[in-house]
């Protein structure tokens, strides 16, 4: 039986898209800037938390085509990102949202409990809210990884200017390491988070476009788990009806 109901708000829905866009755009003209100097360190010097420095990142990840054209990009989308994620805090506080995301006594527990169904030691998903566990976490850590990454940007583009927020970073190439892991870090949270969409939730989908949730086909509803739901597997923790007798 469908059970919709309105779980997201335009808002949410506007800023999820348009940082989809800004943050992929941002990635690919970063790491374009990047192999104009693959390497965290000036000239002469060494950094020692990469191993492949001097080596340059494969030209089909980058985008912007020339230095040139990969700056004016980058700075396009970073106060594009800026307004956005304003736009997106202002709204979850006002609004109220910010009560589904923050952490709360007894996620931890729950993110074990999580993790556990995941690994098919738990057999019944784990009772959630809007969100689970695991969900609230990574939505969470994202703004605080969005925040990192304008002060790290704006450290490492302007170095003379903005002295104290680079100092903050410790010096350059440090701020420019920093610059650099938190974007892979959001990268890697983005890429956990589209592979459970469609593994676990591609219902959510519909919910991220118009707004509208069937809560009748939640992963809590359906039992539902990476790969287990994929290949037609434990959608109901309700018994198969057995055959009648002939």
């Amino acid at each position: 039986m469908s059970e919709l109901v309105k779980r997201t708000h335009w808002i949410v829905r506007l800023t999820h898209w348009v940082n989809v866009v800004a943050v992929v755009v941002m990635a690919g003209s970063g790491m374009r800037i990047f192999n104009a100097h693959p390497a965290f360190a000036r000239p002469g010097e060494r950094f020692p938390l990469n191993p492949w420095e001097g080596h340059p990142i494969p030209d089909w990840l980058t985008f912007g085509a020339w230095l040139g054209g990969a700056r004016h990009w980058h700075f396009a989308m970073m106060w594009i990102l800026v307004a956005n994620g304003l736009l997106y805090l202002g709204f979850i506080y006002l609004h109220g949202e910010w009560r589904d995301l923050v952490p709360r006594r007894g996620d931890a527990r729950d993110s074990i409990e999580m993790i556990k169904f995941y690994l098919f030691v738990r057999r019944d998903h784990p009772h959630q809210g809007k969100h689970n566990a695991l969900q609230k976490s990574a939505y969470f850590t994202m703004p605080i990884l969005g925040v990192l990454l304008v002060l790290s940007g704006l450290a490492i583009w302007k170095p003379v200017t903005l002295s104290f927020l680079t100092a903050l970073f410790v010096n350059y190439k440090w701020a420019r390491f920093v610059h650099f892991a938190t974007m892979a870090v959001l990268l890697l949270l983005a890429l956990v988070h589209v592979f459970f969409v469609f593994a676990v939730d591609p219902y959510a989908l519909r919910a991220m476009v118009t707004g509208w949730y069937n809560r009748a086909r939640s992963p809590e509803a359906r039992n539902a788990r990476p790969f287990y739901h994929l290949f037609g597997k434990g959608r109901s923790r309700a018994p198969k009806a057995e055959a009648p007798n002939t």
